[in-house]
């Protein structure tokens, strides 16, 4: 039986639209914070949940399936007793960083708005 595939693809996206494109590809709860917390170099999957309370297994292998499918992260398998993974950004992931930190930023100078605007 086939793969079920419930995201849009990029290909599908209208050509007037090219916003869409990376939020298809990075949209999500997780995914923005997995590449937030790989931008320091590669780190493995406990690694990463403890860097993201409130995530489950479930939920972060499906978010670092769907970033590893569309070449912006790579999983490396390291033949050892227990075996060993780790997952990094690839060159196509690298160049999210600026806008990573960007959002990061705009986001901590939002938070500081919203708390220190009156209500």
């Amino acid at each position: 039986m086939g793969k079920i595939r419930v995201r849009e693809r990029v290909e599908e996206i209208a050509g007037f639209c090219d916003v869409e494109v990376p939020l298809v590809v990075v949209g999500g709860k997780w995914k923005l914070v997995i590449l937030k917390l790989l931008l320091d170099g590669p780190l493995r999957f406990g690694e990463l949940r403890r860097g993201m309370p409130g995530v489950t297994p479930r939920m972060l292998t499906r978010q670092l399936r769907e970033l590893e499918e569309d070449g912006i992260l790579d999983r490396a398998v390291f033949a050892e007793v227990p075996p060993r993974t780790e997952y990094s950004l690839t060159p196509l992931g690298e160049s999210l960083k600026v806008v990573v930190r960007e959002l990061a930023a705009w986001g901590s100078w939002y938070r500081d708005r919203q708390s220190s605007s009156p209500l």
